[in-house]
């Protein structure tokens, strides 16, 4: 396993020891001693599972309270995830880190609080994507900005994305999120 930070403070892209052959692949997900080893949360309260079709692209969205890492991983198919630094006093603040996450590539990417979170399916298959998660879901906590906002400047890699009617599938509720602007003149507390 090799950690390495990323241009935002705090997260970080975790490259995991894939072993394949002609038969298939094996990876290790999660070892707790290991993730202790590099700062890494061990102590996960929920693990969530997504599917997401092709074309679809989730988020931005973060919970404050109580505040809310995620270890984000594929378990079928390939994501473009993105964090955003929403933390007011950040030196990196409204600045995105991209990576690609697939079954294949044995990456996972943690998200600690503080940050937005959000990802593309890329390719022509639908992603499983897995989630665990620091603190339990607070829908009344649960935050989001704007997946395409203009000062975020987020570089989704629409070249790589199948689009099944010509243009990505956004949620209502994430075409509807605030914009940065917006969000950071009344920017969450982050709590635990």
């Amino acid at each position: 396993m090799k950690v390495e930070e990323t241009v935002l403070q705090g997260v970080k892209l975790v490259s995991l020891d894939v072993y394949g052959d002609e038969r298939g692949f094996f990876v290790e997900r999660f070892n707790a001693d290991r993730f202790k080893e590099h700062d890494l949360p061990a102590n996960f309260l929920q693990i969530n599972h997504s599917r997401s079709a092709p074309g679809v692209i989730r988020g931005l969205h973060f919970q404050p309270s109580p505040a809310q890492g995620k270890l984000v991983g594929v378990v079928h198919g390939a994501i473009w995830d993105v964090a955003v630094d929403v933390r007011p006093d950040s030196p990196t603040k409204g600045m995105s880190y991209g990576v690609e996450l697939s079954a294949e590539n044995g990456k996972l990417l943690w998200v600690p609080p503080g940050f937005a979170h959000g990802f593309a399916v890329i390719g022509e298959h639908p992603a499983d994507v897995m989630y665990c998660v620091t603190a339990t879901y607070n829908p009344k906590s649960e935050q989001g900005i704007h997946w395409n906002d203009k000062d975020l400047k987020v570089a989704w890699p629409f070249a790589k994305m199948t689009f099944p009617e010509g243009e990505p599938v956004i949620s209502e509720r994430d075409n509807q999120q605030p914009s940065y602007a917006s969000y950071m003149q009344n920017p969450a507390v982050w709590s635990d």
